[in-house]
C-alpha cells in the first residue's frame, strides 16, 4: 500500500525499499507485540498445549503446558505489513508470499493434528509432510523458472562468475533448498528462542544481500549477480525479522509460547526461499549454520545407528547432546546464538572477498 502512496500520489519518500522495510518492521513488531498475549490467553483457555515428545530429555516434560502455534501470530502479523509497504505486483514478492501461506498451512496440519490429540506423533505423518513440501517447493522452484525467469546459474561465495548453468534442473536444487531450511529450522526450534535469534539473523544477512542483488550500482561494485526485482523481497525480511523480534518478547527462556510447527516450516522455507532468488544458496551454509548443525547432528546420528548400531551423540538434534552433557538451556541458547552471529558475520565477509 505504502508503495502505490509513491506510484498515484507522487510521495517519492515511499519509493524507497530502505523506508517500506522499515515500515514492515516496526508494523511487524508492534503487531506480534500486540497479538500474542492474547493469542496465549486464548491456547490456555483451548488447552492448545504443546505435546512433549517422549524420548525428549526429562526436564522438557514440564514445558507440556506451554502454549503452541505461536508462529500463527508472527507469521501472520508478517503478512499483513508485508502487504501494507511491499510492490505486490513483483513476481519475487508474490512468490515470497507463496511459500509463507503454503508451509504455513501445512505446518497448521500437523500443529492441530499434535494438539486435538494430544500426542506429539500425531498431525502429518514424516512422509506426508515431506511430500507435501517437496511438491510445494517444486511449484514455487517452477514459478520462478517460468514466470519470473530467475537465472539458473550456480554461485559460490569467493568466485565472481557462475560455476554452472543448472537449466531446467535448478527446479529441484532450488525445492531441495527450500525442504531441506524448512526442515533445518523445524528441528532447531527444541529450546525455547534457540531458533529465533538465528532466524533473524539469518533474514537480516539475506535481507542485505537480497537488496545488493536487487540494486544494479551494489552488485556491480561487488561483483555479486544482479537480479532485477528481488530487492523488493527485502520489505518482507524486514517484516519476518520485527515479528520474530516481537515474537522473542514472549519466547525466550522460559518461554511462554512455542512456535511450533506453523511457526518453524514457513520461517526456514523462506529463509530457503531469500537464498535462492538471492543466488546464495551455497553461501546459505554459513548464514543457517546452525539449522546445518542440527540437521547434519540427526543425518549423522541416524545413519550411524543404522550402519554401525552405535550413536554418535548422546541424544539429536544436537542441541539435546549438549543437554545430556548437564549445559543448562539458557547456556546451550546463549552460545548457539553466538555462533550464529559470527557464522552470518563471516558470510557477510565474503560478500566482499571475491
Amino acid at each position: 500500500m505504502l508503495y502505490y502512496f509513491y506510484s498515484l500520489f507522487h510521495i517519492n519518500f515511499f519509493q524507497y525499499i530502505t523506508v517500506r522495510a522499515g515500515f514492515a518492521f516496526f508494523i511487524a513488531f508492534v503487531a506480534t507485540l500486540y497479538l500474542m498475549p492474547r493469542f496465549i490467553a486464548w491456547a490456555k483457555a483451548k488447552n492448545s498445549y504443546q505435546p512433549i515428545y517422549s524420548l525428549a530429555p526429562e526436564h522438557h516434560q514440564k514445558k507440556a503446558f506451554t502454549p503452541t502455534m505461536g508462529g500463527l501470530v508472527f507469521t501472520t502479523a508478517t503478512l499483513t505489513a508485508s502487504l501494507l509497504t511491499a510492490k505486490l505486483h513483483n513476481h519475487y514478492v508474490l512468490a515470497g508470499f507463496f511459500v509463507i501461506i503454503g508451509y504455513l498451512a501445512i505446518g497448521l496440519v500437523d500443529d492441530f493434528g499434535k494438539v486435538l490429540k494430544k500426542s506429539n506423533t500425531s498431525g502429518l505423518s514424516a512422509r506426508g509432510k515431506f511430500t507435501l513440501q517437496l511438491l510445494l517447493g517444486l511449484f514455487v522452484a517452477w514459478y520462478l523458472w517460468h514466470i519470473a525467469g530467475l537465472d539458473t546459474h550456480l554461485y559460490v561465495p569467493f568466485y565472481k562468475y557462475p560455476v554452472i548453468d543448472m537449466h531446467i534442473f535448478a527446479i529441484l536444487f532450488w525445492a531441495i533448498v527450500l525442504v531441506a531450511t524448512s526442515n533445518a529450522v523445524n528441528l532447531t526450534d527444541g529450546l525455547d528462542g534457540l531458533a529465533t535469534v538465528p532466524s533473524i539473523f539469518a533474514l537480516s544477512s539475506l535481507g542485505v544481500i537480497t537488496y545488493i542483488t536487487g540494486n544494479a550500482v551494489l552488485s556491480h561494485y561487488l561483483l555479486l549477480p544482479k537480479v532485477s526485482g528481488v530487492g523488493e523481497v527485502t520489505v518482507i525480511a524486514a517484516a519476518y525479522a520485527g515479528s520474530l523480534i516481537g515474537f522473542l518478547w514472549y519466547n525466550c527462556h522460559p518461554a511462554q509460547v512455542f512456535m511450533g510447527d506453523s511457526g518453524s516450516l514457513p520461517l526456514g522455507a523462506f529463509i530457503g526461499y531469500m537464498a535462492v532468488i538471492a543466488k546464495s544458496e551455497i553461501l546459505l551454509i554459513l548464514i543457517g549454520f546452525v539449522f546445518v548443525m542440527e540437521a547434519m547432528s540427526v543425518i549423522i546420528q541416524v545413519g550411524s545407528f543404522r550402519l554401525r548400531g552405535k550413536r554418535v551423540f548422546l541424544m539429536a538434534p544436537i542441541h539435546h547432546h549438549f543437554e545430556q552433557k548437564n549445559w543448562t538451556e539458557s547456556k546451550i541458547i546463549v552460545r548457539f546464538w553466538i555462533i550464529a552471529l559470527i557464522s552470518n558475520l563471516i558470510a557477510l565477509i565474503t560478500l566482499k572477498i571475491r
